[in-house]
């Protein structure tokens, strides 16, 4: 399928280029040093429209579509892919409140999330459950006109630095994925803890942490959507979420390829520049095909998404990100390589594009779990 990118797509990136360039680039090392989150950087990006790009103008937000999101996404990675997860990760459970949620609950809190103003997060793995949502354990159990929420969460992007979050609890705990009910809930209500998980091998600027739910109140009007129905409005969003991961890897691997090629442009051995041997020239010749064919996908993984089709959108969103992701720890893995021995230190960027690739062969259902997606489509 051919792909042209529009003039507006094409200005979209450019800017968000710049944005990494001039803002992102001088601070990764330090922030990823000292696992430190960017959030005056965060309100920045929100200037230019780069945080939740998705919400609509109503909302306060840039109503891009889903090419252009996708493309904010792969730029802010390609930049360093720590801070652009922490800048592209504010906007976590906006879309299940801006498909499902009540008119007060977007009016309240999209523009917050739209201008940099709060972070939000979405509270849905657990420690024994990751890929498997349906087997979650937190429980909200129906106390009047409030629900009592008990569990624990784990592994939650902006757990420790979000204002609100979208809480997915089971309602009717004997159904299965059918008693799965989503909750919009403020962090800072009483029985709500967090605890950062600081030991990460990769993106570290990202804030990680596992919250604990102890008797939090939650009321009724809180309740996103539908009880019960909270599993099935959550599938709505796995494909444009896995889409946006393959659109992180192919950022990711997109960095790991500048930065060995700008290290071949001027390291010197044999009296000549290392960019002048075959070896080296293979090697980024493979690099930048594997990166092509990678965007490739996941643009077109992101088109089926835009247009709402949910079965087929499904199938290439899951291969965009097994392909995009193993492509990228691939392309990363041979930017070392480029490197050499500078390669192995922090003094260049080339590890911290390994470390940080990784994670998107896990999150978002792993490169097995995608492979099982797949297959059942096929099948």
């Amino acid at each position: 399928m051919a792909f042209t990118l529009s003039d507006e797509h094409e200005a979209i990136r450019d800017a968000v280029h710049e944005f990494g360039e001039n803002e992102i680039k001088p601070i990764a090392e330090e922030h990823d040093r000292e696992g430190k989150y960017p959030e005056d950087l965060r309100r920045k990006a929100a200037e230019y429209d780069f945080v939740a790009p998705s919400i609509p103008l109503e909302y306060g937000g840039a109503g891009m579509d889903k090419i252009a999101s996708t493309i904010v996404t792969e730029e802010l990675w390609r930049a360093d892919p720590g801070i652009g997860s922490a800048i592209g990760s504010a906007g976590f459970g906006s879309s299940m409140i801006m498909e499902f949620g009540d008119e007060w609950m977007k009016e309240e809190w999209l523009p917050k999330i739209a201008d940099g103003e709060i972070a939000s997060v979405s509270m849905i793995s657990e420690p024994a459950h990751g890929s498997n949502v349906a087997g979650i354990e937190t429980v909200a159990e129906k106390d009047g006109d409030e629900y009592v929420a008990n569990g624990n969460k784990m592994w939650i992007t902006n757990g420790t630095v979000a204002d609100i979050g979208v809480l997915m609890a089971k309602t009717s705990p004997g159904e299965g994925h059918k008693g799965i009910t989503a909750f919009l809930v403020e962090m800072d209500w009483d029985g709500i803890t967090t605890d950062k998980i600081d030991n990460k091998l990769g993106i570290r600027a990202s804030d990680l942490a596992e919250v604990v739910i102890d008797d939090v109140r939650i009321p009724e009007e809180n309740v996103i959507g539908e009880v019960d129905k909270g599993f099935y409005q959550l599938m709505e969003f796995f494909a444009a979420g896995r889409a946006n991961v393959a659109a992180q890897a192919v950022g990711a691997a997109q960095g790991a390829l500048d930065a060995a090629i700008e290290y071949a442009n001027q390291r010197e051995q044999f009296d000549q520049k290392i960019k002048e041997f075959q070896a080296i020239q293979h090697k980024i010749a493979e690099m930048a095909t594997k990166v092509e064919a990678a965007r490739s996908l996941t643009y077109r993984a992101a088109t089926q998404v835009e247009r709402e089709n949910q079965d087929i959108a499904a199938q290439y969103s899951s291969m965009a990100k097994l392909f995009a992701s193993e492509i990228s720890v691939e392309v990363a893995d041979e930017g070392i390589q480029v490197h050499g021995g500078s390669g192995y230190v922090t003094d260049y960027p080339a590890e911290r594009y390994y470390r940080d690739a990784r994670i998107t062969k896990i999150y978002e259902g792993t490169s097995e779990i995608q492979k099982n997606i797949i297959a059942d489509q096929i099948f």
